[in-house]
């Protein structure tokens, strides 16, 4: 009933919010207006299901939440890109809109719709389940903490009951003001009379607003509308989900059982130690790096030893400053009794090769035991959301400290030498580590920047940023911590490309102290500083972090960074 509820006040909340606009148009004229009694009906106009506002909404509902709930698992199964289901959207409003204006053509294509209802007799507008079917696909609400449970449940394929519960009901709450409002356009056509008497004019209208709306998806323009809105509800999402109820309730990625339920009692970052359950379990790793034989580790073999799990991602910089905090402490205290466990959580799909991950852990000088967790499942069985996270279990397997981000590390480290010595009482210790903390304050940085056309950030150009190959040139005026291209690419779904045969340009305006390019294929990269100086990076093989610039003094500066054909270029990160 919690989760009932939760998902819900979230959907209607989100039904009021300024994301829903670029689709109300649609709703309005297609699920409402059309559904109207016109004058003239009786000269042979067969009239429009009395259902058709229902039927577009449930359309809407049941698209967006197969889509939601298993679209990235289906589409990674087929290796497609996770765009797809966007654009094949996109397309069929189009369809539909050309359908709206010339009728022939839409009572074709949804008469397949119509033996899913019980309404065949409609024979000149249809019953909207089709349009509700292609808005779903494209309809893309505020993802505020209810929805992005839902999205994280289903991108790591943990989807239970609770999880269709929630997305069920966060739907249905969505599709309650959408409804209203198709309803309020019926009602508006039916009352006025001049809007009676022009049946043809609504469906010239409806057609056109279907069209726009696909237009303004191809440009993003929906997006734009978000930024220039303010969010007056998300006040209210907060509201909502600020409760440890209902943070309980919408952990639906890791799916609280038996073994995880009492992570909830350590508090993050926490200066004392916990109690906070047995330490869940290590599942689903594929391959084992620095074990004899590639052996996995056991948790239940390790009691008597004190355990530190660090959730980290090679190319990840948060990891990248945390781990020689974590290698110090393995060099540091293996001989006392810790035992260190790398648990390789990817974000990128290249971050799945073995190889790769080999690769990384000798560039940061990593030799304690690293696991290939490339389906998420101790991650998810951990209820983990971070990169890196550290749980310190003590020596009867009981979690007792949890630090998400980076940072606190001197706290760990106390309480790893408590954890040692209550192992092992009289204990001699060797002294603490001193490695510099470096996590540098957020506000003072820009944002990790993708430049992959399924997750860009911080673009600041002039031109539309999709998928596929285009020209591209810097804007006179480019806004601060962004980048923006020149020349001729091509752009992947998780990274951008010159286009063959050529060199092509990134201006990056950061702030930071240190800026790192995650790169792979083969060519060069050649930076252009602030000061005209110049200096030539090689890239070659798989794709891992190039240090572009180090020891700046973090204030706003431009970077011009010129890459050859052959570089893949992923994302900038910053520190």
């Amino acid at each position: 009933m919690s989760l009932v509820i939760i998902g819900l006040l979230g959907g209607l909340i989100t039904g009021i919010s300024p994301c829903i606009l670029p689709v109300l148009p649609v709703v309005f004229l297609t699920g409402g207006a059309q559904s109207a009694t016109f004058d003239g009906e009786d000269r042979g106009v067969a009239p429009a299901s009395r259902w058709r506002p229902f039927l577009v909404i449930a359309g809407l509902v049941l698209s967006f939440t197969i889509v939601t709930l298993a679209g990235t698992l289906i589409l990674g199964a087929l290796n497609l890109p996770q765009d797809v289901l966007r654009w094949a959207g996109i397309a069929v409003l189009v369809i539909i809109g050309i359908g709206m204006l010339v009728p022939r053509f839409e009572q074709l294509i949804e008469r397949p719709f119509q033996r899913l209802t019980s309404r065949r007799e409609v024979k000149n507008r249809g019953s909207g389940f089709g349009v509700g079917l292609a808005l779903g696909t494209v309809f893309v609400p505020c993802a505020g903490p209810v929805l992005a449970a839902i999205i994280v449940a289903g991108s790591t394929g943990r989807i239970g009951p609770d999880t269709i519960l929630l997305t069920v009901s966060f739907a249905i709450g969505v599709a309650i003001p959408l409804l209203a409002f198709a309803l309020a356009g019926r009602g508006l056509v039916q009352r006025i009379r001049v809007f009676r008497t022009h049946e043809r004019g609504i469906r010239i209208a409806a057609g056109i607003a279907m069209l726009a709306l696909a237009v303004g998806l191809v440009f993003n323009v929906p997006q734009l509308l978000q930024r220039l809105v303010p969010d007056y509800t998300a006040n209210l999402q907060r509201d909502l989900t600020d409760s440890d109820e209902a943070r309980r309730a919408l952990d639906l990625g890791g799916l609280v059982n038996d073994e995880n339920a009492e992570l909830d009692q350590c508090s993050n970052g926490a200066v004392e130690l916990e109690s906070c359950g047995t330490a869940p379990s290590i599942r689903g790793i594929e391959g084992w790096l620095n074990t004899p034989d590639g052996e996995g580790l056991d948790l239940d073999d390790l009691r008597g030893q004190v355990v530190l799990i660090d959730f980290w991602a090679y190319s990840c910089i948060n990891c990248q400053r945390s781990i020689p905090h974590v290698v110090a402490w393995d060099e540091t205290y293996r001989d006392a009794g810790l035992q260190v466990i790398g648990i390789h959580s990817p974000e990128y799909a290249f971050e799945k090769d073995a190889a790769n991950v080999a690769a990384g852990a000798r560039d940061f000088g990593i030799e304690y035991p690293v696991a290939l967790d490339n389906t998420l499942s101790t991650w998810t069985n951990y209820r983990n959301r971070y990169w890196p996270a550290h749980y310190l279990i003590d020596a009867d397997g009981v979690v007792r400290h949890i630090a998400f981000g980076e940072g606190n590390y001197a706290a760990t480290e106390k309480l790893i030498r408590e954890l040692l010595e209550d192992a092992q009482p009289g204990i001699g210790l060797p002294g603490s580590t001193d490695v510099e903390d470096e996590t540098p304050d957020a506000a003072d940085r820009t944002q990790e920047t993708y430049l992959g056309s399924a997750k860009d950030v911080n673009f600041g150009g002039d031109e539309d940023y999709r998928a596929g190959e285009g020209e591209y040139a810097f804007p006179d005026d480019q806004p601060a911590d962004s980048f923006a291209l020149d020349g001729a690419w091509r752009l992947e779904t998780q990274y951008a490309t010159p286009a063959p045969g050529d060199s092509a340009s990134i201006r990056l305006d950061y702030r930071a102290r240190e800026v790192r390019l995650v790169a792979g294929g083969s060519g060069t990269v050649q930076l252009v500083r602030d000061d005209g100086s110049r200096e030539t990076i090689a890239v070659d093989g798989t794709p891992r972090s190039y240090a572009l610039l180090e020891g700046a003094d973090g204030e706003a500066g431009v970077l011009e960074i010129e890459v050859s054909s052959g570089v893949e270029a992923y994302s900038f990160t910053f520190g």
